[in-house]
């Protein structure tokens, strides 16, 4: 791969119109405001990220934690071009490196528009839907690969087809996004009949034309039957949603009190050498409040872990350019960063993930899914019910579960169930239930 190919501000469904002219927004910067601007993220104020949505106490929801991993993703992609530019220095091969910090950004907006309502557990319920509960009847109607779609429903395919899929009475091309901002969304570039027991991939079936357009397109080398190599700007996306879970979530838990402030302290001034941490210390006596305390160090670690994976990224341009980089850049650091990162990991899984409240969200985002699945489902599978009918007549037109084929009527229902925020999928689940009457 090469970077001149790699960066391309060709449009998806808008090839013929492509401008090469100067403008006072690049491409990418477009890019970047056009998804500030669409519900699909607007969405996100209204999805839970780990914590049940806040009452008294702040914590993040998708759209917060969005706009982080945005924000951190752009540091990186900053500190990784003044790198490259250093070392190959600045001519017109290189020049298009100035643009890595807007197609990172962007992409790490986009990195969770496909997840569907009630936290990380929200994909494994749609995906259980077909391997263990009512869905799988319908295996035998479907093929391989539609079911193992299904099966296998990840939020960083839906969010590819969320961008490019042509949904009822839209645009072709979706939201005709540039091709190099679409290729930095895809973590997983291959379909889903090789995902694995990790069941990751990165593109439906209705979308594998299109991956593979804008792959050829970008020089992106299948590096075996099926898979293609990684667009070096996903391990940037990547490595900042990496960051901002994990840090962010232990931020948000001590203000919650899972995490005691001691507890906390320990965990992020590892991520230091002995001449640091006493700096620190220092600073934080100037700071009565704990929150505030976590705040600092928390940036602190941030900013490590952001010089850290920058570097990372730049001292292995040949190897990613290649395709032959493995692992993630947070997990691929040298010595401290790296150690300290596992153990805040671990932590996060020993006490965070694992909380009542976090598990309690679960429990009802799954009870939540499952039914209004159940019955979406069923409807499409069975639309000349009469309740099927009135039940379908609740489904936004943009939704294709009209259409004469069955895979595509099921892919209509998981496409309004994912976009569902927490809100308006309990008040669905509620009225279904005939616990919420308009007028009662």
């Amino acid at each position: 791969m090469d970077w001149n190919r790699l960066i391309s501000d060709k449009r998806l469904g808008l090839e013929q119109y492509h401008d090469p002219q100067h403008h006072t927004r690049s491409d990418f910067q477009r890019d970047y405001d056009r998804l500030i601007f669409s519900s699909p993220f607007r969405r996100l104020q209204n999805k839970t990220q780990v914590f049940p949505l806040p009452g008294s106490i702040f914590v993040h929801n998708r759209l917060t934690h969005s706009l982080e991993v945005s924000s951190v993703g752009r540091s990186m992609a900053n500190e990784a071009t003044n790198i490259l530019i250093d070392r190959h220095g600045y001519d017109i091969r290189t020049a298009k490196l100035r643009d890595m910090a807007d197609i990172v950004a962007t992409a790490c907006l986009a990195h969770d528009l496909g997840n569907p309502p009630f936290g990380h557990n929200g994909e494994k319920t749609i995906s259980s839907f077909f391997t263990e509960g009512a869905g799988l009847i319908l295996k035998p109607l479907l093929t391989h690969h539609q079911w193992s779609d299904l099966a296998n429903f990840e939020g960083n395919a839906n969010s590819f087809r969320l961008l490019t899929h042509q949904f009822e009475g839209r645009r072709k091309g979706g939201y005709a996004m540039t091709y190099s901002a679409l290729a930095s969304v895809v973590k997983y570039p291959y379909p889903s009949t090789l995902a694995g027991k990790k069941g990751k991939f990165g593109y439906f079936e209705t979308e594998e034309e299109i991956y593979l357009q804008v792959a050829e397109d970008l020089g992106i080398p299948e590096i075996e039957h099926g898979r293609h190599a990684r667009h070096p700007f996903v391990f940037l996306m990547e490595a900042a949603d990496d960051i901002c879970y994990q840090i962010m979530d232990i931020e948000d838990s001590h203000k919650l009190k899972i995490l005691s402030t001691e507890e906390v302290k320990t965990l992020l001034l590892n991520f230091f050498d002995e001449r640091e941490r006493i700096y620190m210390t220092d600073s934080m006596k100037r700071l009565d409040d704990p929150n505030e305390q976590v705040g600092y160090m928390r940036s602190k670690v941030i900013g490590a872990l952001v010089g850290g994976c920058s570097k990372e990224f730049a001292d292995h341009e040949k190897e990613i350019l290649a395709g032959d980089y493995n692992g993630s850049l947070v997990n691929n650091i040298a010595g401290r960063l790296s150690d300290a990162y596992a153990i805040c990991s671990e932590t996060a899984w020993k006490k965070i993930y694992n909380a009542p409240e976090v598990v309690d969200i679960e429990l009802a985002g799954n009870r939540i899914i499952t039914y209004l699945m159940e019955n979406l489902v069923g409807a499409v599978v069975a639309p000349e019910k009469a309740y099927s009918r009135l039940l379908l007549e609740k489904v936004p037109r943009q939704y294709d579960v009209r259409s004469d084929n069955l895979s595509t009527r099921i892919q209509g229902v998981i496409d309004h169930v994912a976009a569902m925020t927490d809100v308006y999928a309990l008040d669905l689940f509620r009225t279904l239930n005939g616990h919420s009457l308009p007028a009662v």
